[in-house]
This record gives C-alpha cells, structure tokens and sequence, in this order.
C-alpha cells in the first residue's frame, strides 16, 4: 500500500511540472502549441522573454 501511494504521489508532483515561463524550454514549448490555442498572458510572455 505505501509503494502505490508513493508512486501515485510522485506522478501527481512530475506531471505538475512545467518550465519556467521565459525559460528555453519554455519557449520551445510555447513554438510548438499553435498559436491560436494561446492565452493573451502566453502571447505576451512570448514576446516579452523569447522574442525581445
């Protein structure tokens, strides 16, 4: 029983891992999703930290 709520545990915390917004990863990421699926708040991060 310990062994599957450890493991139900730790892929709860490894899926609400995102990168840091600005980040390279996070960039790359973002050039992936099609732009009409971006928030106002994305496109605006985008521009301030991937473009600028």
């Amino acid at each position: 029983m310990k062994k599957l709520l450890g493991l139900s545990f730790a892929l709860i915390f490894m899926v609400g891992c995102a990168p840091e917004i600005g980040s390279e990863e996070w960039c790359a990421q973002l050039k992936e999703k099609p732009k009409g699926d971006w928030t106002a708040t994305e496109a605006k991060d985008f521009a301030k930290h991937c473009i600028f």
